[in-house]
């Protein structure tokens, strides 16, 4: 039903089902449109749902006066939604309609290969309204979208858009991503699924689109969907040829979600094949993804090739660059990537600090380490266990068991907590010098700040005091290791069974062994000490019974053996 009446300029259009409603919206005094008027139009061609068949029909108004009534009855149709396109002159009072058309499924509402609904359950496009524009600038329309998108107004930036396109107007490509962004903030993954192929296809679309859509698919359906579909708009020439460095950091991000470094590695040498200049940010992404999946030497690739274009590290990648050199024991680049950061006002966190002070302590370069260690308390980082222990260690390495013990004693005066694995650096240096006195009062430092003492912690212990041939001091020791109920183990025995051999206490020996399962190792360092003692009847008496156990000797023993063996043969036959 319709009626003019002269009391509107300006009116809206509703889409609902196959119909159309309109609503004045202002008030003029000459100018006459349509107050209320619902209707359908029959095209009389069949149409096949899925098809973008566009068809036109112009109906002709006659001249009526402003306040007579003009009656359409609706005809019966079976047609997909429509758009409408109004031509108009004025004549005096009366109104001439000329060119009414209607388009049938627009460009935006179509699409052959995408589901009927969105992500929610609605259909968004074909649900939204369409209405007039006075406004007709398009730089000013694609603002208004721009600013309700980012305003989260989903339906009236759509709105908006199929009004845009209803007039003939085209929102710019910023408005578009905009929307696009704003839909899928939504959930309305399907409805932006539809405006991303109406953009692909009439070529409003830049290399933010292609990433916009790439990210939603991986958050949405997983890295592997995003990956596919990447690849098949790679396949297409046509489309290719608008991706940017954009789009191609975007596949590379989506990558490392999954270490996917031979994907990476691959699409980074499509880069170079196209042609293109890796930006800061490709880079960076490159050499954190290689650095994560311990590909550091392709990390070092990505980095050299950085530095060749041009292109300013970021101090994040700096720090997974040291991580990398000091992998690769590449410590010359990652003392001149440290300096860098340095002299370009950068602060290396304190993880790059000790992964460099680890990598030249164990290179032997003590005065380096230091000096890094110098640096660090510089800008305000404090040591932790890791930075004690390298520089610890770097001494050890280096025989200053003097210096270490030295080192650890100031360490332990600076923090009223110290690990295990710091005394254990400590008892280490103490076994080298033999220094029991000061193995032992580690050891009741360590018992005494309630440490869970560990069988390691008391081989080495037992082993300060081989060292400095305490074999009474390792007993008591080993007993009360015994008496803590920390278990032993086979170095255990095998230290406290050569301590008591150079101590000559034989009877301590046998106990030991005939208190323990049979164990080739123990019988092979009991003889071997026994014969080189000259207590050759003693060796000659575990011999026998290590055979007898089913023990094979080693080479060592053996030859030690048929070496006496032989001297007691000559020695008989002399006596005869």
């Amino acid at each position: 039903m319709g009626e003019f009446l002269r009391n509107s300029a300006s009116f809206a259009i509703i889409a609902n089902g196959f119909g159309l409603q309109f609503h004045s919206c202002s008030q003029s005094r000459d100018t006459v449109c349509f107050r209320c008027f619902n209707g359908s139009f029959n095209g009389g061609l069949p149409l096949k749902t899925h098809k973008r068949l566009v068809l036109k029909c112009r109906l002709n108004m006659v001249l009526v006066p402003v306040y007579e009534y003009v009656r359409c009855s609706p005809f019966p149709m079976n047609m997909p939604r429509m758009n409408l396109q109004f031509k108009s002159t004025k004549m005096g009072n009366r109104v001439k309609v000329l060119n009414m058309t209607a388009s049938f499924e627009s460009e935006l509402d179509s699409s052959q290969n995408l589901p009927s609904t969105s992500s929610n359950g609605k259909d968004l496009v074909y649900d939204s309204k369409v209405h007039f524009l006075e406004e007709r600038n398009e730089e000013e329309l694609s603002r208004r979208i721009l600013m309700l998108s980012r305003s989260n107004k989903v339906r009236s930036a759509l709105e908006l858009c199929k009004s845009m396109e209803f007039s003939g107007l085209k929102p710019d490509v910023h408005a578009y991503n905009s929307l696009l962004s704003c839909m899928l903030r939504n959930g309305l993954l399907d409805d932006a699924l539809r405006t991303f192929e109406f953009m692909k296809n009439n070529k409003v679309i830049t290399g933010h689109t292609y990433s916009i859509i790439l990210k939603a698919i991986a958050d949405t359906q997983g890295n592997d969907a995003a990956l596919d579909m990447f690849a098949e708009l790679e396949r297409d020439s046509k489309l290719k040829k608008d991706f940017d460095m954009v789009v191609y950091n975007t596949v590379i991000s989506i990558c490392g979600r999954s270490n996917n470094w031979v994907e990476t590695e691959g699409l980074w040498r499509r880069i170079q094949e196209n042609g293109y200049i890796g930006t800061q940010v490709t880079y960076s992404l490159l050499i954190s993804i290689f650095v994560r999946c311990n590909q550091c030497e392709l990390a070092i690739d990505a980095y050299t090739e950085m530095i060749r274009n041009g292109v300013e590290p970021r101090d994040d990648t700096m720090h997974a660059m040291i991580n990398a050199c000091v992998k690769e024991e590449k410590r010359d680049l990652a003392l001149s990537i440290f300096q860098k950061m340095l002299n370009d006002g950068l602060k290396p966190n304190l993880v790059a600090c000790n992964a460099l002070i680890n990598s030249l302590g164990k290179g032997g370069e003590i005065k380096l380490a230091f000096k890094i260690y110098d640096i660090m308390i510089s800008l305000g980082h404090k040591p932790d266990d890791f930075t004690w222990n390298s520089l610890l260690g770097a001494l050890y390495r280096a025989n200053r068991h003097a210096d270490a013990l030295h080192l650890f004693e100031r360490i332990r005066q600076q923090n009223e907590l110290i690990s295990l694995h710091l005394y254990n650096t400590a008892l280490m240096s103490c076994q080298k010098l033999g220094s029991w006195d000061k193995a032992l009062q580690l050891l009741w430092q360590m018992e005494g700040l309630g440490l869970s003492v560990s069988t390691t912690s008391y081989n080495l212990v037992i082993g300060a005091c081989e060292t400095a041939r305490k074999p009474k001091v390792a007993l008591q020791v080993y007993d009360h290791m015994i008496h803590q109920k920390c278990v032993p183990d086979t170095f255990t025995h095998l230290s406290l069974i050569r301590s008591c051999i150079w101590g000559s206490l034989w009877a301590e020996v046998e106990e030991i062994l005939d208190g323990l399962p049979p164990n080739v190792s123990l019988y092979n360092a009991a003889i071997q000490g026994m014969s080189l003692r000259g207590k050759v009847e003693s060796a000659k008496k575990l011999y026998f019974k290590m055979q007898k156990n089913g023990l094979k000797p080693d080479g060592k023993t053996r030859a030690l053996m048929l070496q006496n063996l032989r001297k007691h043969r000559f020695k008989v036959k002399k006596l005869t």
